[in-house]
């Protein structure tokens, strides 16, 4: 019981962090279990996380940030370097407490020892979609309350109680979501980049082919072509592809072969029932589970 009323305990407005995260997952997990935050997220569910701008605005989130959180493993070294050098705030530099990069606590993977450009957007330190495996995010979760309270220790011991109590519900919900999504091991999707993988790793789902000739690189005629001959006998169940993504290539596959083309949310969304992580994953698995009990072409 002293959990629950400590989850329900606000802070004020005075003591309020000022939280500056890259992607909409970290904006939504700080906001679990600092609720009270004012948080800035760098991009939204309609932008690659990969290729952003940095504008005067989130130069100056950053600028006025405690703490910033972030994915790392590369994922936003195309631009939160020119941030950090723009906003010049010696609190979210590199190795100081208010710069936490989430993929730093978890086992990544795909790591490989050697990248070049003739391999794509391949990331060395190994696949930083981390979030849309829920047990990965529980890590996450676990490591970024201990650093607010290092960050704010007037409230660490309220940030240590949210977390327990969301850590509990969270356990809850990974058990419901594996249950539900039993029947999806197996299932066959065509899908573009790795945005997706962390997903279809838990769930036993089976990428077969990718619209991306290489990871980062746009669909090519003669490429989509080649996955075409793969899949025209053995169609997947969908063809997947993130809300950022042009949809052109999906939609041609699917003209060819018949089956749904899912464009689904990467990350949270700005409203809709994807707006949380719980809802996220319920939107994920319930999109997935109506395009595998539709009849194969």
């Amino acid at each position: 019981m002293a959990a629950t009323l400590m989850w329900l305990v606000p802070l004020s407005s005075a003591q309020a962090l000022d939280v500056f995260t890259c992607e909409p997952e970290w904006a939504a997990l700080v906001k679990a279990l600092a609720p009270d935050a004012r948080v800035t997220s760098a991009t939204h569910a309609r932008q690659d996380p990969h290729h952003i701008e940095a504008r005067p605005a989130l130069i100056s989130a950053l600028r006025r940030a405690q703490l910033a959180v972030c994915t790392g493993a590369s994922l936003e070294a195309g631009w939160l370097p020119v941030l950090q050098q723009r906003a010049g705030n010696a609190s979210v530099q590199e190795g100081r407490a208010g710069m936490f990069y989430a993929a730093s606590v978890v086992h990544l993977a795909h790591a490989h020892e050697h990248v070049d450009r003739s391999m794509g957007d391949v990331h060395a330190e190994g696949n930083p979609h981390l979030h849309l495996d829920p047990r990965r995010l529980k890590q996450v979760a676990s490591a970024l309350a201990d650093r607010l309270a290092r960050v704010d220790p007037a409230n660490a011991a309220i940030y240590r109680d949210r977390h327990r109590a969301w850590a509990t519900d969270w356990d809850r919900r990974i058990e419901a979501w594996e249950d539900k999504a039993g029947p999806l091991a197996g299932t066959a999707v065509v899908a573009q980049h790795t945005a997706f993988s962390y997903l279809w790793e838990w769930l036993g789902i089976e990428q077969v082919a990718d619209l991306e000739p290489k990871p980062g690189l746009p669909p090519t005629p003669s490429h989509l072509r080649q996955v075409l001959q793969r899949v025209r006998d053995t169609p997947p169940a969908a063809v997947v592809q993130a809300l950022y993504q042009d949809p052109q290539a999906g939609q041609w596959l699917v003209g060819q072969i018949g089956t749904p083309l899912l464009v689904l949310p990467a990350t949270v969304t700005p409203d809709g029932p994807a707006r949380t992580l719980e809802g996220l994953y319920d939107t994920l698995i319930d999109e997935l589970l109506r395009a595998a009990a539709k009849p194969k072409p």
